[in-house]
């Protein structure tokens, strides 16, 4: 069981389910027309221009601040897979999580997630269509070094998960797994350029329900992002993420490998709200096995995310 929330929830950072058009086309088209509305509303917001929180501005990739002491938030963010090589493969992860930053260092987030399945036509795949709570995790986060007076950010993150559906057939399961990852960003420019490398491991154990036979999988990731800051409030920027896939928690047997590049955006809509996302399109890969291009096998073609946020 590894976790497509590998990267920030932490990296090996979104990527895989093991195992069209028209709900890409949705999907991309429904994050344009929020990225329009929201930056009226942040430009409206404007006035107040607050310092930047990194966490959110790179898309999938995270950056290191995680709040100040005795701060509370709500984050809902959808993770959507689209696009296998034939049929239709559509699934979605919607993850709940309220983060309450114990001091200025550790923040604690129990979390759900609610997800769905569409698969019609999916080589190797059974036809299944689900909704339903997916798993339940807790996401601690420890800041190693603060971006504002040392040289760069640095913050570990490790999140323990219990899963009921397996990622990429939308079976019921039995897994456990845990993702850790470090999350760096540094501010490249004063309060306009700032940058962020993930570095992340995923790995975990699963059974179908109905069987005694256990699985283990494991996978690691690569993050990197650069973020501009248009102007108060909205910021625009991309990033790219280099995925591996592995049979075994000890990352034994390679199964494939991905790369994803995409744009970014996060915008503050007021005082208490933000919002983010990212499309990332898989540009090159490949699946131990498969001679054909991309690893549509442990990947999907197009990954899209969008988060929202409320700061109590």
């Amino acid at each position: 069981m590894t976790s497509k929330r590998s990267n920030g929830s932490g990296p090996a950072t979104r990527g895989r389910g093991r195992g069209h058009a028209r709900r890409r086309v949705g999907t991309i088209a429904g994050v344009a027309l929020l990225w329009s509305g929201g930056v009226a509303v942040a430009a409206a917001a404007g006035n107040h221009h607050d310092e930047v929180d990194t966490e959110h501005i790179f898309g999938i990739t995270m950056g290191s601040d995680i709040g100040d002491k005795g701060d509370l938030e709500l984050e809902l963010e959808t993770f959507s897979g689209i696009g296998k090589r034939f049929g239709t493969f559509f699934s979605t992860g919607t993850h709940v999580h309220l983060k309450y930053t114990v001091t200025d260092n550790l923040r604690i987030a129990p979390g759900f997630t609610f997800g769905s399945h569409r698969i019609r036509g999916v080589p190797g795949i059974d036809d299944h269509g689900e909704a339903g709570l997916h798993e339940a995790s807790v996401e601690v986060r420890y800041k190693v070094l603060d971006r504002h007076v040392a040289p760069f950010g640095l913050t570990v993150n490790v999140e323990p998960i219990w899963g009921l559906i397996d990622e990429m057939t939308g079976q019921r399961t039995e897994s456990y797994g845990i993702v850790a990852s470090l999350l760096m960003d540094k501010e490249i420019i004063p309060d306009k350029l700032f940058g962020a490398v993930n570095l992340g491991y995923a790995g975990g154990a699963s059974r179908f329900l109905g069987t005694r036979a256990w699985g283990h999988d494991s996978e690691v990731a690569i993050h990197g992002a650069l973020s501009w800051q248009l102007m108060p409030n909205v910021l625009i920027g991309g990033e790219a993420r280099y995925l591996r896939a592995y049979d075994g928690m000890g990352i034994d047997r390679l199964c494939g490998e991905a790369l994803y590049v995409g744009p970014t955006f996060s915008m503050k809509l007021s005082k208490v709200l933000g919002l983010s996302g990212t499309v990332n399109y898989q540009v090159a890969g490949k699946a131990v096995g498969d001679p054909a291009s991309l690893d549509l096998v442990n990947y999907e073609r197009v990954q899209a995310l969008l988060r929202l946020t409320a700061h109590f």
